[in-house]
């Protein structure tokens, strides 16, 4: 390899999408008006295969075209099907350039990795320019075929891509219990790095099945083991996987208050389970997206919060140093990755890279109750909302002056009582409209 090629970061054609692309796998269809360039995308699937097979229609478009792009490894594959005096413009990062290098063309023939609308490039291309031609010639995507060959039914499979992408949505889908899961991997999101993973939060109760250089017959190899297995495994690249549920975990609904490991052994700093599930009810987080947990102590909130909407992203903050190594344990106990664990003083926190909050619950404010809604208040989402829970009249008056200083009204109050414990209203704070 070259050192210009060696510089190069390629990215694979099928990877730059953050949105799930879904269209029909079968035969090619325009998309949408030209861009304001006139350009033409003629998005070609292939697979790893050193020898691939097109049909005629897309050998036609090779033979007619003049501008090529894709990703290193598909150069290398599709040279012998290139006409003289072609151009190709590699997929590399940052993205930006490489539509820069398409912008002086007016038809341009990009080969991807199986389908271009499953994660793939074809996504990216509609995000960046949404009134592009798109002239799309899917193959299968790599988790099909991985599918195939262990004639494996994947019509009822969560599928996700971890290629160049957070942890998250396969997180949601192991918190969601499904039943079959698919995952794109990536140099970093190994099968064994999703394996530790797994295991660090006690979901072994999968089988993993991995398929390494899949179309390749000199290469391609599939492989089922354990998770435990996985974990240790060294595995080619590129590969995906696919797992199987071969048992189920325990479940809750309202987390027994005993089973959380608590700060200093004291039980009573926690977030009873019914206090707890109203508290997530007032936060109405089914429709939110951010949620914080400010003060979260056990993590209990925080913990609930993310094992019943698996969809949120969770940012919690504490300002006791011995917060985070509670928040990990218990979250790990419980099977909830994903959550965001800062330490320190929220007041003095650098907000500036957490998705801004449309939810947040104050557990803790350490006499800084109205300090604490004024900063809430300058990152809150418009339909965000703010909950606490009040045990006394002084932290009850000092929330709804908070409220009030900040423009901010009180949408709703619940009175409790839980056993022998002092009554707790549930306090729920919105702008006001």
């Amino acid at each position: 390899m070259d050192k210009q090629k060696e510089k190069q970061k390629e990215v694979s054609p099928s990877s730059l999408s953050f949105g799930e692309g879904r269209g029909e796998a079968v035969g090619s269809w325009a998309v949408a008006a030209r861009a304001s360039w006139g350009v033409t995308f003629i998005l070609i699937g292939m697979d790893d295969h050193p020898e691939p097979w097109f049909h005629p229609d897309v050998i036609r478009h090779i033979k007619e075209g003049k501008i090529f792009s894709g990703g290193i490894r598909h150069h290398e594959i599709v040279k012998p099907f290139l006409p003289s005096g072609y151009k190709w413009i590699n997929i590399t990062v940052p993205l930006e350039q490489v539509f820069e290098q398409y912008e002086p063309h007016g038809c341009i023939v990009v080969f991807a990795s199986g389908d271009p609308l499953f994660f793939g490039f074809a996504n990216t291309i509609k995000r960046k320019l949404p009134e592009a031609e798109l002239l799309i010639y899917p193959a299968f995507n790599s988790l099909q075929l991985l599918a195939h060959r262990l004639t494996l039914r994947y019509d009822d499979m969560r599928m996700v891509s971890l290629t160049g992408r957070p942890w998250h949505e396969f997180d949601r889908a192991l918190i969601r219990d499904e039943a079959k899961i698919g995952a794109l991997t990536d140099r970093e999101h190994t099968p064994a790095a999703i394996a530790r993973r797994m295991l660090d939060f006690g979901y072994a109760n999968y089988t993993m099945h991995v398929g390494e250089h899949l179309g390749n017959p000199a290469a391609e190899r599939i492989r089922t083991m354990t998770i435990e297995e996985a974990a240790k495994g060294k595995f080619q690249h590129p590969n995906n996987l696919i797992l199987v549920q071969n048992g189920s975990r325990q479940r809750f609904c309202g987390i027994p208050d005993e089973a959380f490991s608590c700060l200093y052994e004291r039980p009573g700093m926690i977030t009873k389970a019914p206090i707890r599930l109203l508290t997530l009810s007032a936060l109405e987080l089914h429709g939110k997206t951010s949620f914080w947990d400010v003060g979260f102590c056990t993590g209990s909130v925080s913990i609930e919060a993310r094992l019943q909407f698996p969809h949120l992203h969770v940012t919690s903050f504490e300002i006791r140093p011995e917060g985070a190594a509670l928040m990990e344990a218990n979250a790990r106990r419980f099977g909830a990755p994903g959550i965001t664990a800062i330490t320190g003083d929220f007041l003095r926190a650098d907000l500036s890279a957490i998705p801004p909050p449309d939810a947040v619950f104050i557990g803790g404010h350490g006499g800084k109750l109205k300090e604490m809604i004024s900063r809430i208040k300058g990152v809150i989402r418009p339909e965000g909302v703010i909950v606490f829970n009040s045990v006394s009249e002084e932290s009850r008056d000092m929330f709804i002056s908070g409220a009030g200083a900040t423009d901010m009204e009180i949408q709703s109050v619940t009175r409790v009582a839980i056993d022998s414990y002092n009554p707790i209203e549930i306090m729920k704070a919105g702008l006001k409209r």
